[in-house]
């Protein structure tokens, strides 16, 4: 089955990860063989949460630039010419500072939800990992 599995992964880049797997079972029981094992799984783990923060620091930057663009609609009524109604331009410039401030929101609600999402599925591969770890020890 382990030399099915081998010649499977062979020629396809994007499974090298499982193919240094495979080799390290290939390895007799042992410190080696575990050592070569868990440092493959360390790696998964490094490259698995390479990405992770991806999300947040989206969600912080629709959260930051509602607030600026809103503050700058803010400012941009402040600084009209006198002469005019104040009261007109300040509703117009709240109007526009609060709309900057609706697509911070949703972008922001839309950034963790991936984040969530994402979080769930990386639990979701790690168990699957284990998994896999767990019956390639069986069969080797």
């Amino acid at each position: 089955m382990v030399a099915a599995l081998r010649t499977a992964v062979a020629g396809d880049e994007a499974l090298a990860w499982e193919r240094d797997l495979l080799a390290a079972f290939e390895e007799p029981p042992g410190p080696r063989r575990d050592a070569l094992i868990n440092e493959q799984l360390l790696d998964l783990e490094g490259r698995a949460d390479e990405g992770a923060r991806v999300p947040r620091v989206c969600a912080s930057v629709g959260t930051s630039s509602g607030l600026l663009f809103g503050s700058l609609a803010l400012l941009e009524g402040l600084g009209s010419p006198e002469g005019q109604d104040a009261s007109a331009i300040m509703r117009d410039a709240f109007a526009a500072a609060m709309g900057a401030l609706s697509v911070g929101i949703a972008a922001t609600a839309f950034c963790v939800a991936v984040h969530v999402r994402a979080r769930k599925l990386a639990r979701d591969r790690r168990v699957a990992i284990d998994e896999l770890v767990d019956r390639l020890e069986r069969l080797g």
